[in-house]
């Protein structure tokens, strides 16, 4: 694929890029994709555009490739296929220059493994690396006025590691991509033995020298389930103990209809749904994501601890119905603090290391916009207000676009934060650009002419 890429060179005395992407996850990288097709298709009017990255290199949910775990979405719901079929991008294409086609196609799945679509993500990040500052944070929103108008910002980045030195990037529109940020139980904050999922394989691998451990998994969702299964497996010799309010792990609906939610039509039928409507969607379909494990998963499960109590040895423990009421963090271990919620017993779990899997939450981007989030608008509950287009709306004296990977369930559905229109939404960013863009180009023509009396 090495050559198929162009984001655009810089020409004449204009520094200013179109786009600026803080943020070098899933999101941005389809983002990039779509404007190097593009590109590609247009070479005489290329969109020009960088992205800043704070970690080293690309990565996505490094701490959860475990091995076996399979995606939730279909191979088809790749950077591309959704938006344009014949993207040098897409997964297909990937597993054929990997030499793995036919040994995927043999498979008979529609789910390749996390690592495996991790590789897919890292094959194509790779095409990019000349426009990607990895190691970089962006710090600072500086907007640029011209004439009363804020025509441009600046973007103020500073390295990770080593100098500090400050750099800065003047771009039309930004687009934000920074991802999710974990969830904690209220009180409860992350340790040396207290640990979110995110980072499950950085850090349990530093106690597999121990002897008769025992983990607390708190959460009912995917990547609890995931985690529990993890240690039970990684640990032979472990107690793991499972705690969540539920009776059970429940089943995700991934029944065909309900998979509709997901569908890039939904999105134009959320958006235009009533806010009673939104919220009544979202919480009929909550189940197709929220708080649900895959049903296979469930039964693999149940079978280990069905077989643990015939052999009498009960290593995998569910302490359904209970809640997370703290934890007290220490030298060598943490206690989980437990309350039952049927009976209002409460006792305390030992363990070498506590794992929240409580998930995840969007990143407000309002204060890494600082002077900039001023000058955008708000809904009656005082969250963002965002177009169709995925854009921040903003007062009338604001030319810059800023765009959400993210962030904007409230306006665009469930897909929000996934994977499943991901393609489809870098394509409407994409095109939004250039519609912006042609719009400014007629306006500034247009003044032109004002300006020279010729009309």
């Amino acid at each position: 694929m090495s050559g198929s890429r162009e984001i655009g060179a810089r020409t004449g005395s204009d520094s200013t890029d179109d786009l600026v992407g803080i943020g070098f996850g899933p999101s941005n990288l389809a983002l990039a994709i779509a404007i190097a097709d593009h590109n590609r298709r247009d070479p005489d009017r290329p969109l020009r555009a960088g992205f800043l990255e704070q970690q080293a290199a690309f990565g996505w949910h490094r701490g959860m490739l475990l091995e076996g775990a399979t995606m939730q979405v279909s191979f088809l719901k790749d950077l591309v296929t959704m938006r344009d079929p014949s993207s040098p991008f897409s997964f297909l294409v990937y597993l054929q220059q990997r030499g793995r086609l036919a040994d995927f196609i043999n498979q008979k799945s529609f789910f390749p493994t996390r690592i495996e679509f991790h590789d897919y993500f890292e094959w194509c990040a790779a095409e990019f690396a000349a426009e990607v500052a990895y190691g970089r944070r962006a710090t600072e929103i500086r907007p640029v006025v011209a004439d009363g108008r804020i025509e441009a910002v600046d973007v103020v980045s500073r390295a990770t590691e080593g100098p500090a030195a400050e750099q800065v990037r003047r771009t039309r529109n930004l687009a934000v991509g920074t991802g999710l940020t974990p969830r904690l139980p209220e009180g409860v904050e992350l340790g040396e033995r207290v640990w979110h999922t995110r980072d499950l394989l950085f850090k349990a691998p530093a106690l597999m020298e121990r002897r008769n451990r025992r983990f607390t998994v708190v959460g009912a969702g995917q990547s609890a389930a995931e985690a529990v299964e993890y240690l039970h497996r990684t640990f032979p010799d472990a107690e793991v103990c499972a705690v969540f309010s539920r009776y059970g792990y429940s089943p995700a609906d991934d029944s065909p209809f309900a998979n509709r939610i997901f569908d890039p039509s939904a999105v134009d039928h959320f958006f235009d749904a009533p806010e009673p409507v939104k919220r009544d969607l979202l919480d009929y379909h909550g189940n197709t994501n929220y708080s649900v494990v895959d049903g296979d998963l469930i039964e693999q499960l149940y079978r280990t601890v069905y077989q643990e109590k015939v052999q009498g040895h009960e290593r995998l423990r569910i302490l359904n119905t209970t809640r997370l009421t703290g934890v007290q963090h220490g030298p060598d271990g943490a206690r989980a603090m437990i309350r039952s919620l049927t009976t209002g017993e409460e006792f305390a779990l030992d363990s070498d290391a506590v794992v929240l899997a409580t998930g995840y939450r969007p990143v407000d981007p309002r204060p890494l916009l600082g002077e900039f989030a001023r000058h955008c608008l708000t809904d009656g509950q005082g969250r963002l207000r965002v177009d169709r287009d995925h854009r921040i709306l903003t007062a009338d004296h604001v030319d810059v676009g800023i765009y959400l990977q993210g962030g904007t369930e409230h306006t665009h559905g469930i897909t929000s934060s996934l994977l499943s229109t991901l393609a489809v939404r870098s394509g409407e960013i994409c095109d939004s650009l250039l519609l912006r863009r042609t719009a400014a180009e007629l306006r500034g023509d247009l003044g032109a002419q004002v300006g020279a009396g010729a009309v």
